[in-house]
């Protein structure tokens, strides 16, 4: 998969917005990445789209971003020249669609019947828009229609909100999400760019969904982990589960049957996505250390993060 798909990917949202005045590019694209999402799809609905993206492109270069609402080989062209780095089309246009692969632009058209998928994959193209998403059927039409087409990947934008985002990119074969809730035209032309990076950041935290799983203690040996559990148990009535590594009291409390990474031990926070959370944790300057990974059945499900508070090693673990 392209590198730039690939990190739409791991940002799991994907901001469409409409720019009718480009002298409010620099200010949303600032409102974007101080909300922790460096990412625009900016569509050739208006007459300042393509300025838009200059400005943008020029003003932050590391932020990806890209064309959308492309209808004609032109607009692709335009939108590349002035620095689009990934092109959306609504629906599937082959004349669009085979420009772009064969100037290797990385391109997501929309599709929402087998027909258009099948017509994708005769172009090796394995993520797709699914477009418009609510009205198309949402999750349960997506699940239906994609069965049959294991390899492929799904971008469902079109009444995606903060309400059923998680609906869709808990779905094994949803790469990402497009929407404009939290960049509504309205507030881009009221310039409530404080609003936007607050309403990104809240989108963002529903995705990743961090939340307290479970505290971690340490101790030497098993004997002393159970005599531990079975304290908690005798007072608060927690039920005792004796693990391989660790014991358990209750959900919310594991008693380690060795040390384990913190001095005193280790808080779990749980999230959503363990890949989408490593990678956004990574941009606030947070590492996971690598000898710490833990796997179930392929997928990453655990590991530790390098910072530790109050003694304590924070472990991130798949909700």
């Amino acid at each position: 998969m392209d590198d730039i798909l690939k990190k739409i990917g791991l940002l799991g949202i994907v901001p469409v917005v409409k720019i009718e005045n480009a002298e409010d590019a620099i200010p949303l694209g600032k409102a974007l990445i101080d909300g922790g999402l460096p990412l625009a799809e900016v569509t050739f609905r208006t007459d300042a789209a393509e300025e838009s993206i200059k400005r943008l492109t020029k003003g932050y270069p590391d932020m990806l971003v890209g064309a959308g609402t492309v209808l004609t080989v032109e607009q692709v062209r335009r939108a590349v020249s002035a620095g689009a780095r990934f092109i959306v089309s609504p629906g599937f246009n082959p004349k669009v669609v085979d420009y772009c692969i064969e100037n290797g632009i990385p391109v997501t058209p929309g599709i929402n019947s087998p027909t258009q998928i099948e017509m994708a994959l005769e172009r090796n193209l394995k993520v797709l828009k699914f477009f418009p998403a609510e009205t198309s059927g949402g999750v349960a039409m997506l699940k239906a229609m994609s069965a049959p087409y294991g390899e492929v990947k799904f971008i469902p934008t079109g009444g995606v909100n903060a309400e059923n985002l998680n609906s869709y990119l808990s779905f094994s074969k949803v790469h990402a999400c497009g929407g404009s809730w939290m960049v509504k035209s309205e507030l881009i032309k009221g310039h409530r760019f404080e609003e936007i990076t607050r309403l990104v950041r809240e989108a963002i935290d529903v995705m990743l969904g961090f939340g307290f799983a479970h505290l971690g203690i340490n101790m030497d040996n098993e004997r002393d982990a159970l005599e531990g559990a079975t304290e908690f148990s005798r007072v608060f009535g927690f039920p005792v589960k004796n693990g391989n590594s660790s014991v358990f009291a209750g959900k919310a409390l594991e008693i380690t049957k060795k040390k384990f990474p913190g001095e005193n031990g280790h808080i779990a926070i749980a999230t959503n996505y363990m890949d989408r959370a490593i990678y956004y944790l990574g941009m606030r300057g947070i590492n996971i250390k690598e000898e710490t990974k833990k796997e179930k059945d392929g997928k990453l499900v655990a590991v530790y993060l390098d910072v530790e508070v109050g003694g304590f090693a924070i472990h991130l673990v798949q909700r």
